[in-house]
Parts: structure tokens; C-alpha cells; sequence
């Protein structure tokens, strides 16, 4: 699908909204522990985190991922009640998202409903992060399908407050029938090199900065600030921008999204302290 110029009333908009951070996925705890600390510490302007063990919840519950998902719904309950102090409240109260692989369509109904039930029961996650979700006209009705059926059973889980969050991973703008399918769309995901020279879909204009979320790598630190005006430009409320990149070998990981990026604080100062969804 093409990617047009966005309308001036949706640059208005995006202009005054907040960023916030939405976290793909962090390497397991034990690998990325103090990742997984920086999503529990006051003044974080965290929106939500993947929780990813094998591709999905794994085949049994994980001691460590119980600990990093206890640590981060109690940093929620405690920013949403009022626990902290106003001035550092906010961002902990982040939600955690369960990992479900679309496979660009090709995974059946059932046993992602298997998966979902297994977030549910064993790490009390406050909605799905649906990877590799398909962007086409053709599977949109199986995706509003499972979507239904995942707000269903959140809507029976009692961690999932105000009925959960879906967000759907397509990474690149889908058919404009899928915002009504989720809160969500991750509408890009790739390196730097290309988000900034992107340009936004014409009919995002039509939904508030809240429902797309931008995922980039290889963004410079000295080219920060131009990749936040690009993400607000664009209309996009939710972001995680890294210096890391597909290739980078640090931390032994290949996924550029698993790490902290080098310039983390500085990244959450500038956005300074969000209101938790």
C-alpha cells in the first residue's frame, strides 16, 4: 500500500500529544535484567511491554518472567492508585502485553487461543501483542475474528483492568479496516534509514496519535530529536526508537529491540514523564 502525505489537521494533532514507549520485546529477565528493571522505575513514560518466552508463553511458567511480570502489574496498581508520589507516578503504570505470532495469517485459530489462555492463566497479562499480524483486505475478518475473541476472554481475566489492549505488530500500514480491530497498529517497524524519509497513510488521519505505534532501529543519538518530530509528524503516540540495529552483536542479541538502546535516559527525559494508559 502506498504511503501518502498526511492531511494538516492530523500533523496538528500529533504535534501536541505525548510520546509514550511501547516495548516489542526484551530478552528473557535473565538476560536483560535491567531492561526489564527500567519498565518498573517511576517516571518511566511507559505505555506498554511485550512479554515474549519462546515465541509466545512457552510450555510452562517461567520463575524469572513471574517475577518480571509481578514487579511491573504491582508498579502498575501502584501508579494507578495513587501510591507514588504525583510527580513520579506515572509510567509505571504501563501494561504488559502477551507475545501472539500471526505468522502473517498462517497460524491456526485454536492454537492461538491456546497460547492466549496460557498469558492469561500463568503471567496475568493485561493484553496481546499480535507479531507478524497480516496487513491485507483478505485476512482481515480471521483477525477480527481472534481479536473478538481475545477481548472476550480478557474481559473474564481479572488482571486485565478496563478490558485489556490489543495491538497488532504489522509494521507497515495495513487495510484501514484493521483500526477497527484493535487498540493498536504498529504501522512502522524498520531501520532508520527508512523511517525518515517514510511517509504516513493518508486515512490515519482519521484516528488520534493513541492508535499507532512506531518501532525504529539504527536511529543515531544525534538524530534523536529528528526521529521524534518524524513519529509526531506522523501522528504515531506510541514509539521505541534504539541506536541498535539487525546486525549488532551486543548483548549476543540479533533482535535490535531486546536491549536498552545507549541513550535510554536521555530518550525518556525528553518525553519526560507520561500519563499511563
Amino acid at each position: 500500500m502506498p504511503h501518502l502525505t498526511a492531511s494538516a489537521d492530523a500533523r496538528r494533532i500529533a504535534g501536541g500529544e505525548q510520546l509514550g514507549f511501547g516495548v516489542p520485546g526484551y530478552a528473557h529477565p535473565l538476560l536483560a535484567p535491567a531492561e526489564w528493571a527500567e519498565l518498573a522505575r517511576p517516571g518511566t513514560p511507559l505505555h506498554w511491554a511485550v512479554l515474549n518466552i519462546a515465541n509466545g508463553p512457552g510450555s510452562r511458567p517461567d520463575p524469572h518472567c513471574l517475577e518480571a511480570a509481578g514487579r511491573l502489574r504491582n508498579a502498575r496498581e501502584r501508579a494507578l492508585h495513587g501510591e507514588a508520589p504525583d510527580d513520579t507516578v506515572r509510567a509505571s503504570g504501563g501494561r504488559l502485553l502477551g507475545h501472539l505470532d500471526l505468522a502473517h495469517g498462517e497460524r491456526p485459530f485454536d492454537e492461538l487461543i491456546a497460547d492466549a489462555r496460557a498469558f492469561i492463566d500463568w503471567y496475568r497479562i493485561g493484553g496481546f501483542y499480535l507479531a507478524r499480524c497480516p496487513a491485507d483486505r483478505a485476512h482481515l475478518p480471521a483477525v477480527r475474528r481472534l481479536t473478538g475473541t481475545l477481548h472476550a476472554l480478557l474481559a473474564e481475566s481479572d488482571s486485565a483492568d478496563g478490558g485489556g489492549r490489543l495491538v497488532l505488530g504489522h509494521g507497515t500500514h495495513p487495510h484501514p479496516g484493521y483500526a477497527e480491530a484493535a487498540d493498536q497498529l504498529v504501522t512502522f517497524q524498520g531501520p532508520w534509514t527508512d523511517y525518515r524519509w517514510s511517509q504516513v497513510a493518508e486515512w490515519t488521519a482519521d484516528y488520534p496519535p493513541e492508535r499507532f505505534a512506531h518501532f525504529v532501529h539504527g536511529v543515531p543519538r544525534t538524530h534523536l530529536e529528528e526521529a521524534m518530530r518524524v513519529a509526531r509528524w506522523q501522528g504515531a503516540g506510541t514509539i521505541f526508537f534504539t541506536d541498535r540495529n539487525d546486525r549488532d552483536g551486543r548483548s549476543g542479541q540479533s533482535d535490535p529491540f531486546a536491549a536498552l538502546p545507549s541513550y535510554w535516559d536521555e530518550i525518556v527525559s525528553r518525553i519526560g514523564p507520561g500519563i499511563s494508559e
